[in-house]
């Protein structure tokens, strides 16, 4: 396959995945913003997006403060924010449209559906609409556009570009979920514990966990346990270890002459994650510990830009 293919698959498939994945951040912050709690607080969240997407800069450059609105409106529709969700669905169809070829029928034309929808939505009739409502869309049309992949292309080199891209993605946001929720939702005394309840719940219903965690764990949810869930559970679709799995996986069946290092980088990670234990990962630090994973990814996705695709591509 021409690198260049394979540069638009990957990116093609990171990008949709972003966009759901942000709009499941988004939509978690959002509904914990609701629970009564002091104004420093809810801002702190919505600041902690900023934060964890690197946007401080451009962010400060458009608005004085931080507030729900304001995080909303630059996340989700501006047109400047590369990081947003309406330049990622942008992004995803551009990469598209130039490996069309490659593609199925099906394939494109989700995608290109996809962006034609976003784009005529502008912010203030996604608020009036409902915010939840459009994350629930973004939601939907990233399965539309997956269920398409996995069940009408041909599974050879560009359906494996993808999956890494998507995985690559899904495995970085899930981090960022949890690293960004998981401190700030720690419990703070029994009279906060219905509040805790509604959060984490929340958060699981944010990475389509809540009924998971009610399968395995059948008991109150707990820290420790969503922890355990999105970090180390093989089964469960947006784990960490499930990720990486999947990343190793793809990358063996892709494996060139130069990308031995990139699959021992990704294979050492993996068996952390396959033999770790939750209780040593909170010991030794549970934030620390998810950066250093995100640093690793980050390195893991630059690998594969330098073995396999367009030569200095860099991540976006």
């Amino acid at each position: 396959m021409l690198s260049r293919t394979a540069d638009h698959l990957f990116w093609m498939s990171r990008y949709i995945e972003r966009a759901e994945n942000l709009a499941r951040l988004l939509d978690v912050t959002w509904q914990m913003s609701l629970v009564p709690q002091s104004e420093g607080a809810t801002n702190q969240s919505w600041a902690a997006i900023i934060a964890l997407n690197s946007l401080e800069e451009a962010y400060a450059a458009k608005y004085d403060t931080v507030t729900g609105e304001n995080v909303l409106r630059f996340m989700v529709s501006d047109p400047d924010n590369f990081s947003s969700i309406h330049s990622c669905l942008r992004m995803a169809r551009e990469n598209a449209h130039a490996v069309r070829g490659t593609l199925t029928t099906e394939m494109w034309e989700t995608m290109n559906a996809t962006w034609l929808e976003a784009r005529e939505k502008s912010f203030e009739q996604i608020a009036n609409a409902g915010i939840g409502e459009f994350f629930e869309w973004v939601k939907m049309r990233s399965s539309l556009s997956r269920g398409t992949t996995l069940g009408t292309l041909l599974q050879d080199e560009a359906f494996h570009f993808i999956r890494l891209g998507t995985l690559l993605e899904r495995a970085d946001n899930t981090a960022r979920i949890l690293d960004v929720k998981y401190h700030v939702l720690r419990p703070h005394g029994e009279e906060e514990e219905a509040t805790d309840f509604y959060q984490w719940g929340a958060l699981l219903r944010s990475v389509s966990g809540f009924e998971v965690y009610r399968k395995v764990y059948r008991d109150v949810i707990t820290p420790e346990r969503v922890a355990e869930l999105l970090i180390l559970n093989s089964d469960m679709p947006r784990s960490l270890r499930f990720c990486l799995n999947g990343v190793v996986k793809n990358l063996e069946l892709v494996a060139n002459s130069h990308s031995g290092e990139t699959l021992r980088q990704a294979g050492q990670l993996y068996s952390q994650l396959r033999y770790g234990r939750i209780d040593d990962l909170l010991e030794a630090g549970l934030h620390e510990w998810l950066t250093d994973f995100m640093d690793r990814i980050y390195l893991i996705g630059n690998g594969i830009s330098k073995d396999f695709l367009v030569p200095m591509a860099e991540a976006a």
